[in-house]
Parts: structure tokens; C-alpha cells; sequence
């Protein structure tokens, strides 16, 4: 079965950075389509916010965090990896790392449902 664990979550005083981590068992990378992260606050929508397109490759941010956060992967430890940095409170939320093992056209926001998700981790900036 495929399992996503996630790690690095916590609490960070605004202005700090994490990195969070996704590791994934019981699948190859040859086998993955998009990789990604998203988050959800109490009270707002799932928002997607770092994918990865692994035949390209090709990267997708939205708007709110680009610049500031960036995907990255391990490929010899099956790994996802999210930093984050220059935090605010409005960061504030449980982040989810997925991936997508069926075809799909696009890894672009809005373009693609995961098959399998991570178990969430917090993360708490305070202001």
C-alpha cells in the first residue's frame, strides 16, 4: 500500500523558516505523475500551493507563497520536501503533501486530484 509520512511541522516565530518533509513507501518515482503540497486554515478552502510535474520537469506556485516557498525531492530517499521561509501568521495551517500516480495532462493548480495524501502536520506562526 502506499503511505505518505509527513515530518518538520511546528510551531516558528513569524519572519522564521521549516521544512517540512514527505516520505513515501510502497511506490517509485516512475510510477508518479504530479507531486505536491497544500494546506488548509480552520474557516478556508484547500489551497494548493507547491506542485511538482515530474515529466518536464516543471514547477507550479501560486501566488500567495511564491518566492518564498519551494518544492524539492530526494529522489534516493523517496522524499518530498516543502521550505518555507519568511513565515507569517496567515501561513498558519495543516499542510498535506500528495501525489498523483494515474495520468493526468496537467500538475498545474486546479488541474489534478491526488490519489494518495499525507497525514497533515501543523504549522503555527506567531506573530
Amino acid at each position: 500500500q502506499v503511505h505518505l509520512v509527513q515530518s518538520g511541522g511546528g510551531s516558528v516565530q513569524a519572519g522564521g523558516s521549516l521544512r517540512l518533509s514527505c516520505e513515501a513507501s510502497g511506490i517509485t518515482r516512475d510510477s508518479t505523475y504530479c507531486l505536491g503540497w497544500c494546506r488548509q486554515a480552520p474557516g478556508k478552502s484547500r489551497e494548493g500551493l507547491a506542485h511538482l510535474e515530474i515529466s518536464g520537469p516543471r514547477e507550479y506556485y501560486s501566488d500567495s507563497v511564491k518566492g518564498r516557498f519551494f518544492i524539492s525531492e530526494d529522489k534516493s530517499k523517496n522524499t518530498l520536501y516543502l521550505q518555507m521561509s519568511s513565515l507569517n501568521p496567515e501561513d498558519s495551517a495543516m499542510y498535506y503533501c500528495a501525489v498523483r500516480t494515474d495520468y493526468v495532462f496537467s500538475c498545474g493548480l486546479g488541474r489534478w486530484t491526488p490519489n494518495h495524501w499525507g497525514q497533515g502536520t501543523q504549522v503555527t506562526v506567531a506573530s
